[in-house]
């Protein structure tokens, strides 16, 4: 048990180094996104050739989740263009409203209900961002990308529930990822047309940070996790994964020194939106065993 919660640990630590790397790779969020897919796709192609997981689907299904992809590319290139836009710290703030977004989205999606108390933390959620976005106006655009990245990954969750059980997490992330690179792929000649960059090819460098997004932030962080779910409940992963912004955070503020550009405004909604997660957290704990 206690070496399962290390890999979650390791993985979730991952998972948060994601948005430094953003800021360490000199590309636009539309290429570092297809670049970051394409490695994704290539090194899960082999891991599951090679380890005989690789299962065809019906056509219908793969269609499905290669729709479920087309979301998640989405949330991948609104998540790094409000680190680009903004800074990683705001970023973040956002995609900590997840969870949220997804207690508002699933009732209208699924036959689950409404929950009042999840509604009024929702709200409390979305206040903190407020907070941020009135009184720090020049990371306005970046909190506007980084609510729609939020939004887009709370959807594609609700409907990942739908599915989970139709082939190994593996398969469905390879059909998924094949989905959003083929989107990316077709649709990335015209984003370069409104977004011009000089920096198209990646340099040794973007290729070297590509390289640790991609197989270590994104297929070994997985790994760790399906590993440590045969040793703890899905619900302790959940738990567990709220912490994703938390290292990312302390990372940009360690590494990038962010904290010195981030005014009062950052830390009462940053507080808000801790708030609203925490007090979620426990209305779990008290219904659910670990």
């Amino acid at each position: 048990m206690k070496a399962a919660l290390i890999k979650l640990h390791i993985a979730v630590f991952l998972a948060g180094f994601t948005g430094l790397l953003g800021v360490l790779i000199n590309l636009n969020e539309g290429l570092l996104v297809t670049y970051r897919i394409a490695i994704t796709v290539v090194a899960l192609f082999f891991m599951l050739l090679f380890t005989k997981q690789f299962k065809v689907l019906p056509f219908k299904n793969i269609a499905q989740l290669m729709s479920i992809g087309f979301l998640i590319a989405l949330h991948w290139v609104c998540f790094y263009g409000s680190i680009k836009y903004a800074n990683v710290s705001i970023g973040l703030v956002c995609f900590a409203s997840t969870g949220l977004f997804t207690s508002l989205l699933e009732p209208l999606i699924t036959e689950k209900k409404f929950n009042v108390i999840e509604l009024l933390l929702g709200m409390l959620s979305l206040v903190g961002i407020y907070l941020i976005f009135h009184f720090d106006a020049k990371y306005r655009t970046g909190i506007i990308i980084g609510v729609i990245s939020a939004v887009l990954s709370a959807l594609f969750s609700v409907l990942n529930k739908k599915f989970v059980k139709l082939t190994s997490v593996r398969s469905m992330m390879f059909y998924e990822l094949s989905g959003g690179l083929l989107m990316l792929i077709v649709c990335l000649p015209f984003y370069l047309r409104y977004f011009p960059t000089q920096h198209i090819i990646p340099t040794k460098t973007d290729l070297f940070w590509l390289l640790i997004l991609s197989l270590l932030c994104t297929v070994l962080a997985m790994d760790l996790m399906l590993q440590a779910l045969q040793k703890v409940s899905a619900f302790t992963q959940n738990l567990t994964l709220n912490l994703e912004p938390v290292y990312g955070i302390i990372l940009a503020f360690v590494v990038r020194e962010e904290n010195k550009y981030l005014g009062i405004s950052f830390y009462a909604g940053t507080g808000l939106i801790a708030m609203s997660v925490i007090i979620q957290m426990f209305r779990v704990i008290k219904y659910k065993r670990l």
